[in-house]
């Protein structure tokens, strides 16, 4: 099965994305199709079957719907995805402001005529509602004339699309929201052209010679506002994305022979020296092969402070370096750099489906054949029990009201935008903040989750030993000529224990000692001499395992050894890995939110209740073996418990998948996408707060997107088609439902971008 991503084209409401999905599903040889109204583009899932763009084309453009393919890069061009993408990124964005400086044009023409049109209109119904209002300076013949000439050309020229939406419901049965709008402006500007030309015929009906060409421009004139206005605030959805597009370097100086040239970043190969001078961004993943640098990696980590690098160590795509030249081999270009992944996978999440969107595609696809039977049943109901209970002609006008009243307020766009808008700017929220959510469905999921289960190494903990406890057995010697001596010592050990004392004694800016004779034991120590004395850093015994201060030391879960000089032991020195610095401010975040907390680990039950102490952790489960973890997460789903668990992707790899959303610990180029539904880069756990607070304001923007767009057409409809009028003698003008129909998607993405501002706190 392969997948396909395509731009769509001339799909403006939710009606439409539903139109697209229904008839691209009967496609035989497409499995699935997953229409995006906010990003306007369209997944195909292919089952094998050969269907060609050619003729997906040809079907959909009997609908007035085309697709462009985004075509992947050949193979070869290992780099060309990076400046691909910019490059289509920055033509979409160009046809989007064409496209919207078209809108715009047709806007400030319209807009100025209904606006003063409307200010006439509104003079005239106070003037025949209040007798201090004085009429109109215009013969009502002369001003029905001029309305008819500006009406017919808003009908005919401007409002064209809309007419265009008639035309293909004719010819396939497809309706949009450009059909209401049409049938709806067309039926009104015909009725006053008639009674307007046609005396005789307004004689015939017996009804008054007033005329709709005013409420015509005006509802075109709004609908168009509207509609700009949408589109421009749905560019604004998209800045996350582009963002991190213009993170990307354009070129590279690569190092070729004696010669060092600037190529395009598509011409740069694995093995490549890249050559980078102060502030320069990187161009793509490697490692520093000379020289040293401090980097600004804040675009992967969120640390403002600029990290120190030196030969060997690792450097990101897309990263500053902020000073010192330097050169670095590169090890992974194009699509996979860790700058090119995260894009990837923030604009698969955007436009991904919550579960929670099913709602609104199941009412959208019904939605506007519906607006349309309620339409014609509220003019044959006007007609003829309206007609029965007043006279013809005001029932007849009622009727025509009440038919363009709901056919122009009954917007479905409102309701397709309320959640891929949220979604769209939740998720570039989270990628700006070092939170890459992998999907829709995982962001629904998380907002739900009430406790969140941490792996210890590497997560709640640093993942390396270090010293914690130096204890001297004897007043003859003090911590420093302890801690001197054993690091003088173990400096001659590669163990990792070895490794955390010498960096403890470095810390300290402690001299070490020259040894000679050294020697290591393995499963027992080392030893040397140190100014002709024997040293020896060893493991406790079995019969000092009983003593006070290593029982108690070992009881907290840290590994002891113990310095002798000469044979006499001089002290213990103890190391452990040690609670992360921020591990305390992620649990009482959680807290904060009523999550409850959990740590698993496989030490043994007192040195994992030590460390959870530490931590603030509600519960430990300990002694777990890596393969039970799942299992431990299946016995918290069987309590009722919504899980995620926190790990650091990889070892982790079964638990996360099982728990309800698993979020993977990834740090710089160790970048565990895959893992989970949720990645949080730089290590740091207080995001795992974060991502349930941006979780959490998502779905609260969606519900609230959602409960307005349900509400508006709840109380609009019924109030368009006069339901009012008998009880209390309210008839909601077109022209109102106009405005409020422009109005709505407007506020829905409006709702949505203030994601934007939402603190996440730590």
């Amino acid at each position: 099965m392969t997948t396909k991503t395509y731009a769509v084209k001339g799909m403006h409401c939710a009606s439409c994305a539903a139109i697209i999905t229904k008839k691209l599903s009967k496609v035989e040889g497409i499995g699935k199709a997953d229409v995006n109204l906010a990003t306007e583009k369209a997944k195909l899932e292919f089952t094998g079957e050969a269907v060609t763009d050619e003729a997906l084309n040809e079907l959909l453009g009997k609908y007035g719907y085309g697709l462009v393919a985004e075509e992947p890069p050949p193979a070869a061009e290992a780099a060309a995805p990076a400046i691909d993408r910019k490059a289509a990124a920055e033509k979409a964005r160009q046809e989007k402001e064409e496209e919207l400086l078209a809108q715009k044009a047709k806007v400030e023409f319209a807009l100025p005529i209904a606006l003063m049109v409307f200010v006439l209109m509104m003079w005239d119904i106070a003037a025949r509602s209040f007798s201090s209002v004085p009429n109109l300076p215009i013969p009502m013949e002369l001003f029905n004339l001029i309305s008819m000439a500006l009406a017919t050309w808003m009908v005919f020229r401007i409002g064209a699309p809309f007419l265009h939406g008639i035309v293909m419901f004719v010819r396939s049965g497809a309706a949009s929201m450009d059909t209401l709008i049409g049938i709806g402006t067309l039926t009104a500007w015909l009725y006053s052209t008639i009674i307007t030309l046609m005396p005789e015929v307004r004689a015939l009906l017996r009804v008054p010679d007033y005329t709709y060409f005013d409420t015509t421009i005006v509802v075109i004139g709004f609908v168009l506002l509207g509609k700009y206005l949408e589109a421009r605030s749905k560019m604004k959805t998209g800045e996350a994305i582009e963002k991190l597009i213009g993170l990307q370097a354009k070129s590279a100086i690569v190092r070729r022979g004696s010669m060092e040239i600037e190529v395009p970043l598509e011409q740069v190969r694995k093995g490549d020296l890249v050559v980078v001078r102060p502030g320069e961004r990187i161009p793509v993943d490697g490692a520093i092969f000379e020289g040293n640098s401090s980097i600004d990696e804040s675009m992967v980590t969120g640390e403002p402070v600029p990290v120190d690098k030196k030969s060997g160590d690792p450097v990101i795509g897309g990263t500053i370096n902020r000073q010192g030249a330097f050169t670095f081999t590169a090890s992974r270009v194009g699509e996979e750099t860790v700058l090119a992944r995260i894009i990837a996978m923030v604009e698969e999440a955007q436009g991904s489906k919550a579960p929670i969107q099913n709602i609104a595609d199941r009412i959208a696809a019904i939605f506007v054949p519906a607006v349309l039977v309620l339409a014609a049943l509220t003019f044959i109901v006007w007609l003829t029990v309206g007609a029965a209970l007043m006279d013809f002609s005001t029932a007849l006008s009622f009727g025509i009201m009440g038919m363009v009243g709901i056919l122009v307020i009954a917007c479905p766009c409102a309701l397709g935008l309320a959640t891929p808008t949220a979604i769209i700017v939740g998720i570039g929220k989270g990628a700006e903040n070092g939170i890459l959510i992998r999907n829709a469905q995982s962001l629904e999921t998380l907002s739900t989750v009430d406790t969140v289960v941490f792996d210890k190494t590497g997560t709640i903990t640093a993942g390396t030993p270090s010293l914690t406890d130096i204890a001297p057995l004897d007043n003859s010697t003090d911590d420093d000529t302890l801690l001197q001596l054993a690091a003088s010592v173990e400096s001659r050990s590669e163990h990792p224990l070895a490794q955390a004392i010498v960096a403890a004694a470095k810390a300290k800016k402690i001299d070490l000692l020259e040894v000679t004779g050294f020697e290591a034991k393995e499963g027992v120590g080392v030893q040397g001499a140190i100014e002709g004395k024997s040293i020896k850093v060893r493991k406790p015994g079995p019969e000092e395992n009983s003593r006070t201060k290593i029982g108690e030391l070992q009881q907290q879960g840290k590994t002891v050894v113990v310095l002798e000089s000469e044979g006499a032991a001089l002290g213990l020195i103890a190391l452990s890995d040690t609670i992360k610095p921020e591990a305390t401010d992620a649990v009482r975040s959680l807290h904060a939110k009523g999550v409850k907390v959990i740590m698993l680990t496989g030490d043994n039950r007192a040195a994992a209740a030590y460390m959870a102490k530490q931590a603030g952790i509600d519960e430990v489960i300990p002694e777990v073996m890596p393969q039970e973890k799942a299992a431990r997460i299946k016995e918290l789903q069987a309590q009722g418990r919504k899980v995620a668990m926190a790990g650091d992707g990889i070892n982790d790899a079964p638990a996360l998948a099982l728990a309800d959303v698993g979020i993977a610990m990834a740090t710089g180029t160790d970048i565990a996408i895959e893992s989970a539904g949720v990645t949080l880069l730089g290590g740091d756990i207080r995001k795992v707060a974060q991502s349930i607070t941006l979780a959490k304001a998502t779905m609260r923007v969606i519900r609230q997107n959602l409960f307005w767009a349900f509400i508006y057409n709840v109380i609009g409809i019924p109030l368009a088609a006069g339901a009012l009028y008998p009880f209390f003698g309210i008839f909601l003008n077109p022209v109102f439902s106009g405005i409020a129909m422009a109005s709505s998607s407007v506020s829905v993405v409006t709702n949505s971008l203030r994601l934007k501002t939402t603190r996440l706190g730590g």
